[in-house]
């Protein structure tokens, strides 16, 4: 064999190889959500990274999606919440999709801006009423947890950490009074 036949199969090779795996593809498989981990799949990440941007949208600087918040809480929820935090979490991210139906007869993805935040607002006014009348021992409520896990992953992310506050590396001598206006980003050192 020559090296001009030697190209040509190997070409032949890989381009039954590329052509094969296209028409895998495109037999109609169904797509199902993708597992994140034990407790989350991919279409909960979707829930809650738009929670998390209703939360936290975008203005002149990212929302909250930008910082895959969605991820992050599905991260800190397996590996930091102890089971009944889990299951209050997860339940709750049930009921948000049911006070959607309930209200708007859709889920939550599927409403509008003004929609899915008259919805958390109402959700955070329940959060209210439930952390001043719980007893001391009894789990937080979900939606006070979706929120602080917003929160604490936007402000602990590149984006938050770097557009939406002022971080100063190294920050030098303390001083008291420093010069603000309003609208200034507040100052982030670690």
């Amino acid at each position: 064999m020559n090296r001009r036949e030697a190209i040509s199969s190997v070409a032949l090779l890989l381009g039954g190889t590329v052509l094969g795996a296209e028409i895998f593809t495109l037999t109609g498989c169904t797509s199902s959500p993708k597992q994140i981990n034990d407790l989350f799949n991919s279409n909960d990440v979707l829930l809650l990274d738009e929670i998390a941007e209703t939360i936290i949208p975008e203005t002149d600087t990212p929302g909250a999606k930008a910082t895959k918040a969605g991820e992050f809480m599905a991260l800190m929820v397996k590996d930091c919440y102890d089971k009944e935090h889990q299951k209050v979490f997860l339940d709750g991210l049930k009921n948000v999709d049911d006070e959607a139906k309930k209200q708007y007869k859709a889920d939550f993805l599927s409403l509008d801006k003004d929609q899915k935040k008259a919805l958390l607002t109402h959700l955070d006014k329940q959060q209210k009423a439930y952390q001043e009348t719980k007893e001391k021992e009894a789990p937080p409520h979900y939606f006070r947890m979706m929120k602080e896990l917003t929160l604490l992953g936007y402000f602990t992310s590149e984006i938050g950490g770097s557009q939406a506050l002022t971080y100063v590396e190294v920050p030098g001598r303390y001083d008291a009074c420093i010069p603000y206006k309003k609208g200034d980003p507040v100052f982030l050192t670690p």
